[in-house]
């Protein structure tokens, strides 16, 4: 009998779903799937507070850990064939629950020596918050065999748009009956089952080795070098604000919700002005970097890591 250990963090419960999906080809007979669920000891509510969700952007990009829910005595106490590990991105990094996992000493006896296969459900950038999880999972000697991202595929600022409406009022309809609904689509889950197959196979040959060359045979990291080079730009940019909002003070500072406030007015200046710009000289420089793009592109789509 081969174990599966699942280990995620959900707060609408589109990741669980996404998880779900990928793994419902498994061969059940053959197969014990265990679940731990993330469980801050304070929780993230759903739908966002405005404050709230732009309070948690300093400890989220600077990777710092929250206290959570310590697995059960029972999961402890195996050792698991293969760890799928659930990935959000919070400020262009893992969420903070999924941090607060992988630095933990629960991590460390689960994910060592074990193939571990990252599923992410995303608005649309998750290169560098993968390259994140990658780097952690090193530090632990665990082996990423595998990576599954699936997102919004509606246009940036349209993305936006819906997922602000969804995240702060709990909503996943379409916005004045015009926009798209939010996030990933329902059709775009209900065929995730697709990675289940080759992942069923590597798992029963214990064989990962090609695994993810395979997946992404079915589209499962789809590259946007465009989004990977908003997305390292947005990481350069966050250092300097995360850095300077948390030496302001902790969660409550006044120092520090003043200067949240301006690091708001960053983001929309960011999102409706700043991403533009990346773009048009992401096209007029996409001929003489085109090699480039297609390297980075190769790498940010497989499992390795280069510091």
């Amino acid at each position: 009998m081969k174990e599966v250990l699942v280990v995620y963090y959900s707060q609408t419960g589109q990741l669980r779903t996404i998880i779900d999906s990928v793994l419902s080809p498994l061969n059940r007979e053959s197969t014990n799937i265990t679940y731990h669920q993330i469980i801050p000891e304070e929780p993230y509510e759903f739908p966002w507070k405005k404050e709230r969700f732009f309070d948690v952007f300093p400890e989220s990009f600077l990777q710092i850990p929250t206290p959570i829910n310590k697995p059960d005595a029972s999961v402890l106490s195996k050792k698991y064939d293969l760890v799928i590990l659930g990935h959000q991105v919070w400020y262009l990094s893992p969420s903070i629950p999924l941090n607060s996992f992988l630095k933990s000493e629960a991590a460390k006896t689960l994910l060592n020596n074990t193939p571990v296969i990252t599923v992410i459900g995303v608005r649309n950038m998750w290169a560098m918050s993968q390259e994140k999880v990658k780097k952690m999972l090193i530090g632990l000697n665990a082996k990423l065999v595998g990576n599954i991202a699936l997102v919004d595929k509606n246009i940036n600022h349209i993305s936006v748009i819906t997922i602000v409406h969804w995240m702060l009022k709990g909503k996943k309809d379409r916005l004045w009956g015009i926009f798209p609904k939010p996030g990933v689509s329902d059709n775009t889950i209900a065929s995730a089952d697709k990675f289940g197959h080759p992942i069923n196979e590597a798992l029963l040959n214990s064989d990962f080795s090609s695994l993810q060359e395979k997946l992404n045979r079915l589209d499962a990291s789809i590259i946007s070098n465009l989004l990977v080079q908003m997305d390292k730009r947005g990481n350069i940019l966050f250092s300097k604000w995360a850095n300077l909002i948390k030496k302001k003070g902790d969660q409550g500072d006044p120092a520090r919700k003043k200067w949240l406030r301006f690091f708001n007015y960053y983001l929309i200046f960011a999102i409706w002005i700043i991403a533009p710009i990346v773009f048009i000289v992401f096209l007029l420089t996409y001929i003489p970097m085109y090699r480039k793009i297609k390297r980075e592109n190769k790498y940010y789509a497989s499992v390795d890591y280069k510091e």
